[in-house]
């Protein structure tokens, strides 16, 4: 499950270190804990003295067991109107240029591109304040306008990739615990073809806000759930063909001064190149050395790469129209997902800022 090599180059150059880990037991957010951990060790012995580290939160076998009960609650099945919607059954399939092979690991080509570095600071500091939004809202606004322009469809359906440590018992603890926790879930997003930038973040963010849990019920009930009447209705629903996957700042997952830092070293294939791939398009979203990039992979079976560039290109130029008009006041809105707290709706909150303003 677990491999640590050392590469000694030699004297002259610092030594490389590989870790592998089956995702099995790892996720993202274990990776930080796991770096520091390795961190604060490495820098105790190189002062002599013992290794002590933070003491471990919950286990994941209790958190196991805490999910096999919560999955016959009755506040999760309240959910259940949310993933069985109508509007679920009536997914088209993505366009495809062609399918001359098997949609396997060997086949996938990957497209990335990026902002800059003033870019990506504007849109991780200053779009999330004048709109009241997460970063998630705005690359999903990018990802979805990008999609529906392209597939020539008003909605699309996408899968989402969450960190699954919800805080949804009081007495778990899971801010130390090493495991893969990442929870998966379908989301359709609807968009009418030309809507414009701004619109259309607002819409995105609205919807997004709908999602019960941000997502983490709808594994519980497709795998956990022992009514078999609901795991089959969720398992009859189309499925999600394009994934996305926010990843966050990842050089970050190094303590600031750390002895180590992260290696641009390609390190090869992660997964046979005989598996078949879950999806028939992927988008991987992250910042390095203050870096927002997109990295867009398909199979070379199924789509030309001048339509996978394409869609990336329209993501980034979506992302860009949006820094562009998030400069001046007038920008700054309200929403009635901005109140959580408060029963609104828009005519409720338009009112309300009417009587406010002056």
């Amino acid at each position: 499950m677990i491999r640590f090599v050392v590469f000694d180059l030699g004297a002259q150059k610092p030594s490389r270190l590989l870790i592998a880990i089956h995702h099995l037991v790892i996720d993202g957010i274990s990776w930080r804990v796991l770096l520091e951990d390795l961190h604060a060790a490495c820098t105790q012995l190189s002062r002599g003295e013992a290794i002590q580290l933070r003491l471990k939160t919950t286990s994941f076998k209790q958190w196991g067991e805490r999910l096999t009960e919560y999955a016959h609650s009755a506040s999760l099945r309240e959910e259940l109107g949310y993933w069985l919607a109508e509007s679920r059954r009536e997914v088209l399939p993505l366009p495809l240029d062609y399918q001359v092979g098997e949609n396997i690991v060997a086949s996938a080509y990957t497209v990335s591109v990026a902002l800059s570095v003033a870019e990506t600071q504007a849109l991780l500091k200053e779009v999330p304040q004048v709109y009241r939004t997460q970063i998630d809202d705005v690359l999903l606004t990018a990802v979805v306008q990008a999609l529906t322009q392209w597939s020539d469809r008003s909605a699309v359906l996408i899968d989402l990739e969450g960190h699954g440590r919800e805080d949804i018992f009081e007495d778990i603890d899971l801010s130390l615990t090493v495991g893969w926790f990442t929870s998966i879930f379908p989301v359709l997003l609807q968009l009418e073809k030309g809507t414009h930038p701004l619109e259309a973040l607002r819409s995105i963010k609205e919807q997004l806000a709908e999602i019960p849990n941000q997502g983490f019920g709808y594994g519980v009930l497709r795998y956990l759930c022992a009514d078999k009447e609901i795991t089959s209705q969720l398992s009859s629903l189309p499925k999600a063909e394009f994934i996305f996957n926010y990843m966050g700042q990842v050089d970050r997952y190094l303590p600031d001064r750390s002895m180590f830092k992260l290696t641009r070293s390609i390190l090869g294939l992660n997964r046979s190149p005989r598996g078949t791939r879950s999806h028939v398009l992927e988008c991987g979203a992250f910042v390095i050395d203050g870096q927002l990039w997109l990295n867009w992979t398909c199979s070379e079976n199924l789509h030309q790469r001048t339509v996978v560039e394409g869609l990336a290109e329209s993501c980034l130029q979506v992302l860009r129209d949006i820094l562009a008009r998030c400069q001046s006041p007038q920008s700054v809105e309200y929403k009635p997902s901005d109140f959580p707290d408060v029963e609104l709706n828009e005519e409720l909150l338009e009112k309300a800022l009417e009587e406010i303003s002056f």
